[in-house]
């Protein structure tokens, strides 16, 4: 399978025949089974029916819960929400609210604590008992573990308030830039490997704000089917066209990069400006990685420019530890430009644009998120620098091994049970396919039940056919922990017969 260029069908025929294969991109999506899709098309259908029959005794008088009506659409304004988008969330989502948007009362580690809440009204609103539940953690973007209140990073954070309050008061173009931001922009560069970096205090707008300085009105954006809604906001804003491809599909990609270079703007049939490849190095949702050799030679190929967000990946992936780029062994170079958060696998705020020096000089000068917004707080900075100095050093390298350690234990163990497991063997979030939204909703419970703490998604979030648990791995699991959430989900996958897979036989996990 080695440098081959392959759709999502081909894909699913070259793993089930070897589902060890040991390439970087091996990546398992199995197909939904027909009777699942028939049973979750059929649980909406029921939910639908329900929900309108509910609206006819709310319209009667019956029913006196009037429901997420908008106030403002009797006053003559315009909805603020479309008619089905409300008829959802008071008939099918606030019935399972109490599974979504829990708050916790403690540091999201590894083990943690969710604040108790209880509803007297399904749902519509909630009491807090004082109390608090202890669960271990799947759910937080943890990845290596800094997210500590005790050790070096949390040190250095509360060192940082002392010597430089909590901001700056001011953005960086202007009087907001300290010393502690040259530092972790220097600091940045030299663990990228790259000439310059440039950080901005909050990662989804890192994408939103900064698109736009780099594509306009000219432009051509070629982008993942699966890319982050951040990244689909920052082609809007930008004023570039742009266009789709199938998510990892290579051959797709370049069909599009092909008709782009041919035939030029759809009306002028003038040659684009400049043609942007934009992907993630970890995609969040699927977890799946994508497929950089084969996106270099691409973007060389076509003399496209390649736009990589890393912020599922760095620090979590690589032997080093610096992405995908580290992951697949390439040059750094050849990436034009490198995104990245500090929200998960640094356990702080904010992200980065990286790359050549006349990149990062340019967007400092045109960025709206450098020009307008209050810059980084030192406690923010001092985690990051703390954490990217841990990371080259033996610590680091424990932290990201174990990682890696929990990571394939974890979904292997998952896979060997007969669960639908989507993505890269190697990547730290492991979707696990639940289909029905009322096993969906009861997986969350039991799961919780059992001082595990999860994070399920289905539709509209996902699609109808394809919701799931999401399990996020951390360095700072232990064997004990992923062995307890193992056996939890072998209980609650038993009772609810959450085991759909037909490539792999169903064993239970003491059969292991």
């Amino acid at each position: 399978m080695t440098g081959t260029l392959f759709s999502k069908a081909d894909k699913d025929i070259e793993i089930n025949k070897n589902n060890d294969c040991n390439d970087l991109q091996c990546e398992e999506f199995e197909e939904t089974p027909l009777y699942a899709a028939v049973l979750t098309y059929l649980g909406y259908a029921i939910l639908c029916l329900f929900g309108w029959l509910r609206d006819f005794l709310r319209q009667s008088n019956i029913e006196k819960k009037r429901g997420a009506v908008d106030p403002n659409a009797s006053l003559g304004f315009v909805p603020l929400y479309q008619s089905y988008e409300s008829f959802y969330t008071r008939n099918m989502y606030t019935r399972v609210r109490d599974i979504f948007n829990r708050p916790i009362a403690s540091v999201p580690g590894a083990q943690f604590e969710l604040t108790e809440r209880m509803s007297d009204d399904y749902n519509w609103t909630y009491r807090y008992t004082g109390k608090t539940i202890s669960a271990v953690n799947f759910g937080s973007y943890n990845y290596l573990g800094f997210a500590e209140r005790t050790g070096q990073c949390a040190t250095d954070a509360i060192n940082g308030l002392k010597s430089y309050a909590v901001s700056s008061c001011g953005t960086r173009s202007e009087i907001g830039t300290q010393r502690y931001h040259i530092e972790l922009e220097q600091l940045l560069a030299n663990f990228l490997g790259v000439e310059s970096s440039i950080v901005f205090g909050m990662g989804f707008a890192t994408n939103a704000l900064n698109l736009p300085a780099i594509a306009s009105k000219g432009d051509l954006i070629l982008s993942d089917e699966m890319n982050h809604v951040s990244l689909i906001i920052g082609m809007r804003i930008s004023g570039a066209s742009y266009q789709t491809f199938a998510h990892n599909d290579m051959n797709d990609l370049e069909a599009k990069l092909h008709a782009a270079i041919v035939h030029g703007h759809p009306r002028t049939n003038r040659p684009w400006k400049k043609i942007f490849i934009v992907v993630e190095g970890v995609y969040s949702m699927e977890g799946s990685i994508c497929r950089l050799p084969q996106l270099i030679e691409l973007k060389k190929k076509y003399k496209a420019y390649l736009y990589m967000d890393e912020a599922h990946s760095i620090g979590a992936m690589g032997k080093n530890g610096r992405g995908i780029v580290d992951y697949f062994n390439v040059d750094v170079n050849d990436v034009d430009i490198l995104m990245g958060t500090f929200t998960k696998s640094f356990g702080s705020a904010g992200g980065y644009i990286a790359g050549r020096k006349s990149l990062i000089d340019h967007i400092r000068i045109h960025s709206h998120a450098n020009t307008y917004a209050s810059s980084m707080s030192a406690p923010i900075v001092q985690q990051i620098i703390s954490s990217l100095r841990l990371l080259s050093s033996p610590e680091g390298e424990k932290r990201i091994c174990q990682l890696a350690d929990n990571t394939r234990y974890f979904r292997r163990k998952l896979v060997d049970m007969g669960f639908i497991v989507y993505g890269n063997k190697y990547s730290p979030v492991v979707p696990m396919l639940l289909y029905l939204p009322a096993r969906v909703t009861r997986f969350n419970r039991e799961m919780l039940r059992r001082g595990i703490a999860v994070v399920t998604v289905g539709f509209p979030a996902t699609k109808l056919l394809e919701a799931r648990v999401r399990f996020c791995l951390s360095a700072a699991h232990t064997r004990p922990m992923l062995d307890a959430a193992l056996a939890a989900i072998d209980e609650v996958g038993t009772d609810i017969r959450l085991r759909y897979s037909s490539r792999h036989v169903h064993r239970r996990l003491k059969d292991l």
